[in-house]
C-alpha cells in the first residue's frame, strides 16, 4: 500500500443531485455519468442487497458522491465518508489493515473470487476503501466526460 494510491475521496449523500450541484457551482467541478448498480456485498452480519448510484469528478482530486443506502455503512450526514485506495491485492491489503486494528465493514468479490473491493475502518472512525487496480479501466469512464444528465 502507498499513499500515492489514494484515488478518490467518498461522500455519501441523501440528495446526490443537490450535493453534486453543490460542488459544481461552489468549486467548479464537472460530474461523469452516473453510474446505477444493484450489488451485494458481505459484511460481518451476513450479505447485503444494496441498489447504489455513483457519480465521480471529472477533475482532481477526485471526489465521488453516492446514494444513501438506509440501513448500511452508506449512511448520509458522517462528512468525508472513506478514502478510497487502488490495490493490488485487496485480500492482502486487508489482512494487514486489520494488523494495524482497521475492520472490515463491507466486501464484494470478484469473478476470479478474490475481494474486488472492502470496506474497513479504524478506532478513530476512519474508513478506508480498497478498490482492486483490475478494475481502474472500467472505472476510468466514470470520469472520461461530462454527465448529460
Amino acid at each position: 500500500m502507498k499513499h500515492q494510491d489514494l484515488f478518490h475521496l467518498g461522500v455519501v449523500s441523501a440528495d446526490v443531485r443537490s450535493t453534486r450541484g453543490m460542488w459544481s457551482s461552489l468549486f467548479g467541478y464537472s460530474w461523469g455519468p452516473t453510474v446505477d448498480s444493484e450489488l451485494t456485498v458481505g459484511t460481518p452480519d451476513g450479505e447485503v442487497d444494496a441498489s447504489m448510484s455513483c457519480a465521480f469528478t471529472i477533475e482532481s482530486p477526485r471526489i465521488e458522491v453516492i446514494s444513501e443506502v438506509p440501513g448500511t455503512l452508506w449512511t448520509a450526514g458522517g462528512g468525508i465518508h472513506h478514502l478510497g485506495y487502488w490495490s493490488d491485492d485487496v485480500d492482502a491489503d486487508v489482512a494487514a489493515a486489520a494488523e494495524v486494528g482497521f475492520a472490515c465493514e463491507a466486501t464484494r468479490t470478484g469473478p476470479d473470487g478474490s475481494l474486488f473491493f472492502a470496506f474497513c475502518r479504524n478506532t478513530d472512525g476512519v474508513l478506508v476503501e480498497f478498490v482492486t487496480r483490475a478494475a481502474a479501466d472500467g472505472l476510468a469512464r466514470c470520469w472520461s466526460g461530462p454527465d448529460v444528465d
